[in-house]
């Protein structure tokens, strides 16, 4: 099936990209979370629009990337939240958790899409997130779980 992507997907695209996956995958996972949209030769004007939102969002160049990187190797991520008396928390840590708590901390705005979490923060104490900033550059970030 033909779609058009909304969203970045990991190993798929990123937004406006035209790809053609398995009806299943499209019609249980990605149209219906947003990620993507039928392709239609109406959708064709979609595209263009939704790849000049992208432009203006994304990081253009591998050196902007790299400004980026650094100044987010150099905060210091601490996130508090509230958690039981074993250090579980009540909920998890998500993406736009992380994405706030970096902008809060004085680093630069990120986008919460681009956030990856290798398991759901659960549990008290330093954790690692990788920030995708471009498709050549990622950025691991320290994030520390507190109590509140």
């Amino acid at each position: 099936m033909k779609i058009i992507l909304t969203h970045e997907v990991s190993g798929l695209g990123t937004a406006g990209d035209v790809v053609d996956v398995k009806d299943g995958y499209a019609r249980n996972y990605l149209v219906p979370r947003g990620f993507a949209i039928r392709w239609t030769k109406g959708g064709e004007q979609d595209v263009a629009q939704i790849r000049r939102a992208r432009k203006i969002h994304e990081i253009a160049t591998i050196e902007q990337a790299n400004e980026v990187k650094a100044k987010l190797e150099s905060v210091k991520v601490r996130l508090a939240v509230r958690s039981g008396d074993a250090g579980r928390l009540f909920g998890s840590v998500t993406q736009a958790d992380v994405a706030s708590a970096i902008e809060s901390a004085g680093g630069p705005k990120v986008d919460k899409r681009r956030v990856e979490l290798g398991s759901a923060i659960k549990t008290l104490g330093a954790h690692e997130a990788t920030v995708r900033l471009h498709p050549e550059v990622s950025v691991k970030v320290n994030v520390e779980v507190v109590a509140a």
